[in-house]
């Protein structure tokens, strides 16, 4: 019997057998590419209104009086309109470790609103947690549009985070490493690659194509690589390291002290909001408010005092455990380039050169994110402190243990055996078990 089935010649089998990842590629290029336009968008409306609202803030101090005020709008907004998207970038890391139900597309209004408002009216805060609230709420929204699996969602998500990051702070590869490292301690999810890539990417482009720019940070000479330079180096990142637990646990304790004194969650920002204004107005000084970018270029090019990021911590720390939004990330690079800075006093490194390993290793301490780190300071800074500045963050990161600024974070795979039995668990778990046995 002859068979009719069509043979397929044996030199065309691989081409056929390359259909799936071609379909792949293609569909997350569009998709990734639709994220990466809007993120990016709305990436550059965001930072031309924050530029806007800390040059105002600037010229009219007496709006600072205002915190208060702009504190309780911002809690009245959460409270009655916002609880579902209140938990903010935890929220798209809990919706990656464990999907839920779609993130409101009105996360990103919210955040816009809250963090220009805790800008203009003089909260310490950052612009990260903004950008990637904005980035994983309107990437989410493809979910339902191309009615994804609930594996694809996750990859929308982290597409999402990659292009807000990305964006940003003009860090297109930082961007994509952030969105595949920070939700799962220790370990890299490789299926997100492309998605992540193509959308941190295209959102700078998209950024940068409306005439948006990013603060230029340099650093004119690295030393030559020496054992005892790296022991420097070594040192600094413990350093660093401590100081990122220190941060991150005072944010934290602020956080707790609120809710348990304060019932009402709309009166927390208007307590905080006048410490805040109070200390401001008392030191006669906005050097500690806002994203404090003048300081952080200053420290490149000066030693600094140790008060400039002991100061900082407490200002945003008391702003953020009050509720007001942001993120914590500019604020990271502040503390962490003046306590560079500082260190500089002790540690025979360039000055530079330590404002920069601490710029990026104090938040990768915090954020448990050491690779993204070490790829934004090579886009920031160049390659010559590349080794520098990789091994200030790998120690940061793990001088920090198992703690952090992001609660939801899932603990992947420990950072050493004493550890292990954190695997699995998110570092809010943990912070709640070590409450309890103290």
């Amino acid at each position: 019997m002859s068979s009719n089935r069509i043979r397929i010649p044996r030199n065309f089998v691989p081409l056929f057998r390359s259909f799936p990842i071609i379909f792949y590629t293609g569909k997350w290029l569009v998709i990734a590419s639709l994220i990466g336009v809007l993120v990016g968008s709305a990436s550059a409306f965001f930072l031309v209104s924050l530029d806007w609202a800390t040059n105002w803030r600037e010229s009219h101090g007496w709006i600072i009086a205002l915190l208060p005020v702009a504190g309780f709008v911002i809690g009245c907004m959460y409270h009655f309109w916002g609880k579902d998207v209140e938990a903010g970038n935890n929220l798209l890391l809990e919706n990656i470790n464990r999907p839920s139900a779609i993130i409101p597309l009105k996360m990103a209004p919210f955040i816009l609103i809250g963090t220009i408002a805790t800008h203009l009216f003089g909260g310490s805060a950052g612009r990260e947690g903004t950008a990637l609230q904005i980035g994983g709420s309107i990437a989410d929204q493809f979910t339902r549009l191309f009615k994804l699996r609930p594996r694809d969602r996750k990859l929308v998500i982290i597409a999402g985070i990659a292009a807000g990051f990305g964006s940003v702070f003009g860090t297109p590869l930082a961007g994509a490493i952030f969105g595949i490292e920070v939700f799962l301690i220790g370990r890299l999810r490789y299926d997100a690659l492309i998605p992540a890539f193509i959308a941190s990417v295209v959102a700078d482009m998209t950024t940068r194509a409306w005439a948006v720019g990013h603060t230029p940070y340099y650093i004119p000479f690295v030393p030559e690589i020496s054992p005892l330079n790296l022991l420097y180096a070594i040192l600094a990142g413990g350093i660093f390291g401590i100081c990122s637990v220190l941060f991150a646990s005072l944010t934290h304790y602020f956080g707790v002290v609120f809710k348990d004194k304060i019932r009402f969650p709309p009166l927390r920002p208007v307590v905080g909001g006048a410490i805040v204004a109070l200390a401001v107005f008392g030191m006669g000084s906005t050097r500690y408010i806002g994203l404090g970018i003048p300081v952080i270029v200053e420290s490149f090019s000066q030693q600094l005092p140790a008060y400039d990021f002991a100061l900082k911590i407490l200002f945003t720390a008391v702003t953020l455990g009050a509720a007001f939004k942001g993120g914590e990330v500019t604020p990271l690079f502040f503390i962490g380039a003046t306590l560079g800075s500082f260190l500089s006093y002790f540690i025979p490194l360039p000055t530079a050169l330590l404002a920069g390993m601490g710029f990026v290793a104090v938040f990768a301490g915090a954020a448990n994110t050491p690779l993204a780190c070490t790829i934004m300071a090579i886009e920031l800074f160049g390659a010559s402190c590349g080794v520098y500045v990789a091994l200030a963050c790998v120690v940061a990161y793990f001088f920090s243990g198992h703690r952090g600024i992001y609660g939801s974070q899932l603990v992947g795979q420990p950072k050493h055996l004493l550890y292990g039995r954190q695997v699995g668990k998110r570092l809010s778990d943990l912070r709640a078990e070590i409450r309890k046995r103290h």
